[in-house]
């Protein structure tokens, strides 16, 4: 379900300390049934043993298939416009007690970078030609006692190509990325390998 910025905005993440440039274009949230306080690691988990192309909805592979090739036509994706090129990592602003929480294979299956993790919240990116993302997951309570997993994309556009980007992709995000990623997300945790009490 989309949600409005204040969503993330109001939540105490660490991603604010140091991500104040960057715009935040999208929050979602998935449903997480039965999930508690310490599950963050648990949904990270399932996310990590659903990964891959497959587990995507075949209208947000075919949305994919044509970006790549797009942006391998118009040079997008050219290492020469991605970070520690373009734009420095947002590792590079990281306080020192962020800076070893994650590894390269720590990030949720997409071709995204891990930036850092905590017990509630983590973050990968992208540069290319077009924009620097990051996208931020967070482990939010909600009354009741239940618990949910949240997505925020945080968008620096480069100029006005990534300005125009972001504004032609984003009834393809809103009405085919997020809703195929809400049920790609929320079968993961169903899915879920549960340890046995036996």
């Amino acid at each position: 379900m989309r949600l409005p910025r204040s969503a993330h905005t109001r939540q105490p993440w660490r991603i604010h300390e140091f991500a104040q440039d960057f715009r935040i274009e999208d929050v979602w949230s998935y449903r997480t049934p039965g999930a508690g306080p310490d599950d963050f690691p648990v949904m990270l988990a399932a996310l990590q043993a659903a990964r891959g192309p497959q587990s995507q909805s075949l209208p947000t592979r075919v949305l994919f298939a044509i970006r790549w090739k797009l942006g391998a036509l118009l040079g997008w994706d050219d290492p020469a416009a991605g970070l520690g090129t373009r734009v420095p990592s947002l590792r590079d602003r990281l306080p020192q007690d962020l800076r070893d929480t994650v590894r390269p294979t720590d990030g949720p299956g997409l071709p995204l970078t891990p930036v850092y993790r905590t017990d509630t919240e983590c973050v990968a990116e992208i540069a290319n030609r077009t924009v620097h993302g990051l996208m931020h997951l967070g482990w939010v309570a909600l009354p009741g006692g239940r618990h949910e997993l949240r997505m925020a994309v945080l968008v620096k556009c480069n100029g006005r190509l990534g300005r125009l980007y972001m504004a032609v992709i984003a009834p393809f995000r809103h009405y085919v990325v997020y809703p195929g990623m809400t049920r790609q997300f929320e079968r993961a945790w169903r899915d879920r390998a549960v340890p046995s009490t036996g």
